[in-house]
């Protein structure tokens, strides 16, 4: 079989041959941030099964968020005029999804011809409208999904409640006061009322649906699905767009609110990109901290910093205040370490030239990338932290020894509420842009993002 390298399990590759009545011809690894395979099944009739792989090797017993539920979801919504990717089979010893494989393409922001980007994302809301106008006792996904939120503020905070739970563990020791203060700040501002509840795919938007040419082929990745209030996702829309641009999102909530006959409301809006970057930027962040990460550490770090920057930019907006950006250090004539610079050579002079996939490639620039992040940090670092340290202790008005124990200081004073929003958002913020800028090699692994304006 073509791209044969893999370590997936022999029982795994039994019951795909098995499902898919032939032998693997092509197994390879999609460059993707999780695990995903690109599979084709030659049959004994001459016909290929066309199919993509998805795999969960940690899956967590109960979590608001599994391959599991996106597998339950589209295998519900295949008897809709949703357009999702067929399940042709769940796999529960190894927790496996095998789903069609979709034509059409997911990179909207590519297309270089504006007018059909514009008509693509029209279709596409019009997929979201009829979603969440599905009747949710019609679906049989309680049993999956649970009984659907019976309040505004359940609809609103379920989901981060979700989160906060089955991350309880990592939180516990993990010392983040952007993350302490979004929760905050949803809990506070949580909508009072919900035009109705619906099946909110959690993470919609560019990139999360296949197109071709004019219209949407399928939306894909339903691992955060849920009951919840339908501005939830025009509220995903809105994260997905400042990730991967799609020409705006001039007038598309009034045609959604025209399709649904769901009202939408601005507010409603900037509150749901806050909650899915909130609630999105906990398993980031939890990533962030393991060295062992199967996945792209990379981009973990691109989405942790340009995400905690974009969280306080929406805050910002949500709450009518002028963010303040800081100066960064000055560049110094240190030449940085030896060892790593030494690693990115030999990375690229001994390593590079004898890869042969497009995944180990990929994987060798996201290596490059941490090096370049490591030699920044060492550069840097300390000053970076020495300036959020004495921001911290004009905000108490105490000199905290260190950066550790202000951070610590600065959360038992959010705590007890003893700083308002104003300055301590504006230290937030300019926490986060000087993060950005440390961190810049994985930072511009998405250049230049910004929110899209909201009508």
């Amino acid at each position: 079989m073509s791209g044969s390298t893999h370590d997936l399990p022999p029982g795994l590759l039994v019951w795909l041959e098995t499902l898919g009545k032939g032998s693997i011809s092509r197994l390879e690894r999609h460059v993707a941030r999780r695990e995903a395979w690109v599979v084709d099944i030659a049959r004994e009739d001459g016909s290929v099964l066309e199919a993509f792989l998805r795999l969960d090797r940690q899956p967590v017993a109960g979590g608001n968020v599994s391959l599991q539920r996106e597998a339950g979801i589209c295998r519900a919504l295949m008897a809709t005029a949703i357009p999702v990717p067929a399940l042709l089979g769940w796999n529960e010893e190894h927790h496996a999804a095998l789903f069609s494989r979709v034509p059409g393409s997911a990179d909207l922001p590519g297309v270089a011809d504006k007018t059909q980007q514009r008509q693509v994302m029209e279709d596409f809301i019009d997929v979201i409208a009829r979603l969440h106008r599905l009747e949710p006792d019609a679906l049989g996904l309680d049993d999956l999904l649970g009984p659907p939120p019976r309040t505004a503020a359940e609809a609103a905070l379920g989901d981060l409640d979700a989160q906060l739970q089955q991350f309880a563990s990592f939180l516990a020791d993990y010392e983040d006061p952007l993350l302490s203060y979004g929760a905050d700040w949803l809990r506070r501002f949580a909508p009072q009322s919900v035009a109705r509840v619906s099946l909110v795919q959690g993470d919609t938007g560019p990139v999360n649906f296949m197109f071709a040419g004019n219209r949407v082929t399928a939306v894909v990745d339903w691992e955060w699905g849920h009951w919840g209030d339908p501005m939830e996702d025009l509220g995903n829309i809105c994260v997905r767009e400042f990730w991967n641009p799609s020409g705006g999102l001039q007038g598309l909530f009034r045609r959604y609110e025209e399709q649904s006959g769901i009202p939408y409301t601005r507010a409603a809006a900037q509150y749901y990109r806050i909650q899915q970057n909130v609630r999105g930027m906990i398993p980031i962040h939890a990533a962030c901290a393991q060295p062992g990460l199967r996945e792209s550490m990379a981009w973990y770090l691109c989405y942790r910093y340009i995400g905690d920057r974009s969280t306080c930019e929406a805050l910002a907006d949500a709450m009518g205040i002028a963010l303040e950006r800081p100066d960064m250090p000055e560049p110094d004539n240190n030449k940085g370490s030896v060892l790593l610079r030494a690693a990115a050579n030999s990375l690229q002079r001994d390593v590079l030239p004898d890869l042969q996939t497009p995944f180990a490639c990929s994987r060798l620039r996201d290596a490059q990338v941490l090096i370049d992040c490591a030699e920044r940090e060492h550069r840097y670092g300390n000053a970076i932290r020495a300036d959020n340290a004495a921001e911290i202790a004009t905000l108490l008005g105490q000199q905290p020894k260190d950066y550790a124990h202000a951070t610590t200081r600065l959360l038992e004073a959010m705590r007890d509420r003893r700083i308002a929003d104003e300055p301590l958002l504006q230290y937030l913020a300019r926490k986060a842009f000087r993060d950005e800028w440390l961190y810049q090699p994985a930072a511009s692994l998405y250049p230049a993002r910004n929110w899209s304006a909201l009508d």
